[in-house]
């Protein structure tokens, strides 16, 4: 019987921790569901006039509207730079961006998508009016390529560059709409899919790793008594 204690000791141990890992990661997934919620519906909220003030701390995903022409570094047309990217369903592209001016302000304009295969359209050249939601997206690190600026390619959006590319504001608005006909240009607006929530699999994992503890603990236990009744024999 003495013998017993030690594994059992330990196989309660061991259950009781993953049980508790698992549980934490299902109230890690209850919160995060929480902030994705205020997420989606800030990003849903009715668009607001762009602040004088801008915050990536405290404007992420804030709808806003803008009035401006599309230009470039004091370029006309606009110089529009493009961002390696795919979508599901669509294959490889480009993510374009571009500045905007509008009076004093001037600022970063995520343009959306356009295939590979697809010419890029000519930008208006009048004033337009942009419905879309502040971002400021983070897609570099220390792998990602340097952009050909001659080219006018990049492999992430980086929003400090390439304002300082385009000689604009730090302050990116992502397309939603638009009051013209954009083309073969698919807006894709700003979204929650990227934003990782994996708690739910952690906890399975948890659960799952408590199961087979419990079972192998209950398969020592069952050898040990098997053996001490042989010896007992």
């Amino acid at each position: 019987m003495k013998r017993l204690i030690a594994p059992l000791i330990l196989g309660v141990g061991g259950i009781a921790i993953l049980i508790s890992l698992g549980t934490w990661q299902l109230r890690r997934l209850e919160w995060k569901e929480g902030i994705l919620a205020e997420i989606e519906a800030r990003i849903a909220a009715d668009p607001v006039t762009l602040p004088t003030e801008v915050s990536p701390e405290t404007d992420r995903y804030l709808p806003v509207t803008f009035t401006g022409q599309y230009q470039g570094a004091d370029q006309d047309p606009a110089k529009v730079l493009s961002v390696l990217a795919s979508r599901k369903q669509i294959g490889a592209g480009y993510r374009l961006i571009t500045a905007a001016q509008g009076g004093d302000r001037r600022i970063l304009v995520d343009l959306g998508f356009v295939r590979l295969a697809d010419t890029i359209p000519a930008l208006p050249t009048g004033p337009v009016q942009l419905t879309g939601n502040l971002h400021w997206p983070d897609e570099t690190d220390k792998y990602t390529p340097a952009p050909e600026r001659d080219k006018g390619l990049w492999f992430a959006r980086d929003v400090g560059a390439m304002a300082a590319e385009l000689n604009t504001e730090p302050v990116m608005l992502v397309l939603r709409q638009t009051d013209y006909d954009s083309g073969a240009i698919i807006p894709v607006a700003v979204g929650t899919e990227g934003i990782p929530n994996d708690h739910r699999g952690y906890a399975i994992t948890w659960f799952s790793l408590a199961f087979i503890w419990l079972v192998m603990t209950g398969y020592l236990l069952y050898r040990i008594r098997k053996t001490d009744k042989g010896e007992a024999i």
